[in-house]
């Protein structure tokens, strides 16, 4: 029986989850691929912490380049995270010839071209299921389920701990401060949870998916991106009055060759399945121009849903060794039909909207707010005013017609400096 050697960079919650998969189902993954998964070496910075499965003293080291170095190992598997000494790492372990598995979206967002072109030069192979939608088969699906179809619409709820929150705020009420702490204490929501609630990991991941999708290298500053740490539970309120939830949607669109890219709250109809997804689930909505509509749910995190990503890469590399076969599906952007596309502006694309003004009670309010809105062709659908707050801190809430989000811009610029209005508008997009 063939062996594959492997090497683990990253023993915390993943990769423990990564090594109890392959001790418990070494079985299983000999009989589907009628070969043998030799973890070699384990290396993190702390080997005294007891771990949920125990592993031979002798696996163990502090030294990473005991497995870089070790030309036995085939395989390097990176959990550790962050931007350095990851990078570095997977760039040794390319250079050395060794093949890549790694859950690092943030790494592979921001420095993914350089390490796929370092992959292509050694021809060698980086799996990153496990960087997107953690569990979710959606990184195979979009390279080679759906290789068919230009993808016209990708819609991703992309993380678990704002979906949560979302969800609670939703259904139980309580403001998002307050939610937010309910999670922590759960361990759903990390101490220093900015990447989270502000939706940078969210991003993170969209960039990854516009790059399969599209073949575009999209750099973070080009992503409009906005987070829910300002959402109230009266926007939550008012969703529900107009038959909409909210969720931290990323969104990617192409038409004309024009490729938009954005996260942030969306007000989506209730529905429709994405507004189905609740709790600390993930999803991401596909459409295809042959398949049409498609939807992968499930867990987006955690040791064990990633650990399945991790170890389905494994095996796809695995048995790329076996037939001895390297790049089989080049992660380098082609000349062809997937590299037509280009970056949109984050300003220029369309969307309706929801606006929430707090102005003060008094005759001409609502005119003068919906005049400067017609200066820049901004149609109104819906418009509520609800009685019984301060004189000073009356809700008007409008709905919008499909408008430019540039104009939108401007035109509440100028809204909020009017003395009638006494807080900063609050604005939600609608799908």
């Amino acid at each position: 029986m063939e062996k594959v050697t492997i090497g683990v960079l990253g023993f915390g919650t993943v990769g423990t989850g990564v090594v109890k998969t392959l001790r418990d189902h070494q079985a299983g993954l000999r009989a589907k691929t009628g070969m043998a998964f030799d973890l070699k070496k384990i290396a993190d910075l702390d080997i005294t912490t007891k771990r949920i499965v125990n592993v031979e003293p002798n696996l163990l080291t502090t030294d990473a380049y005991q497995i870089l170095n070790d030309p036995e190992i085939q395989i390097v598997v990176e959990l550790i995270g962050g931007y350095e000494p990851a990078r570095t790492f997977i760039l040794e372990a390319l250079q050395r010839g060794k093949h890549v598995v790694t859950a690092n979206k943030a790494l592979l967002a921001v420095h993914g071209q350089e390490l796929f072109e370092a992959a292509h030069q050694h021809q060698v192979d980086i799996g990153f299921e496990a960087s997107v939608g953690g569990g979710i088969p959606i990184i195979r699906s979009l390279r080679e389920g759906l290789v068919a179809n230009n993808f016209t619409e990708i819609y991703g709820i992309l993380n678990g701990t704002t979906n949560y929150i979302l969800t609670e705020m939703t259904e139980k009420g309580g403001a998002f401060e307050d939610v937010l702490r309910r999670a922590q204490e759960l361990g759903l929501a990390e101490a220093d949870p900015t990447f989270d609630i502000e939706g940078i990991d969210a991003t993170h991941k969209l960039v990854l998916l516009i790059y399969l999708a599209y073949g575009q290298h999209a750099e973070m500053k080009q992503v409009l991106t906005q987070g829910i740490s300002n959402l109230q539970p009266i926007d939550i309120h008012f969703a529900k009055e107009f038959g909409y939830k909210v969720k931290l949607l990323a969104i990617a669109r192409q038409a004309d060759g024009m490729v938009e890219a954005r996260v942030h709250p969306t007000m989506i109809s209730a529905d429709h399945l994405l507004a189905k997804v609740d709790g600390s689930f993930n999803a991401i909505y596909v459409v295809g121009d042959v398949v049409d509509s498609t939807m992968f749910y499930g867990h987006g995190a955690g040791m064990m849903p990633t650990a399945s990503a991790v170890v389905s890469d494994i095996v796809d590399i695995a048995r790329n060794l076996q037939k001895g076969v390297t790049n089989r599906l080049p992660l380098l952007p082609s000349t062809g039909e997937s590299a037509r596309f280009t970056l949109q502006a984050p300003d220029q694309f369309h969307s309706k909207y929801y606006l929430r003004f707090t102005a003060v009670d008094r005759h001409g309010v609502l005119s003068k707010i919906s005049g400067i809105l017609a200066q820049y062709k901004i149609s109104l659908s819906s418009v509520i005013q609800k009685a019984g707050y301060p004189p000073d801190k009356v809700p008007i809430v409008m709905l919008t017609y499909d408008a430019p989000e540039h104009a939108m811009q401007q035109a509440l610029s100028r809204i909020d400096q009017l003395d009638i209005v006494t807080d900063k508008t609050v604005l939600i997009r609608v799908l």
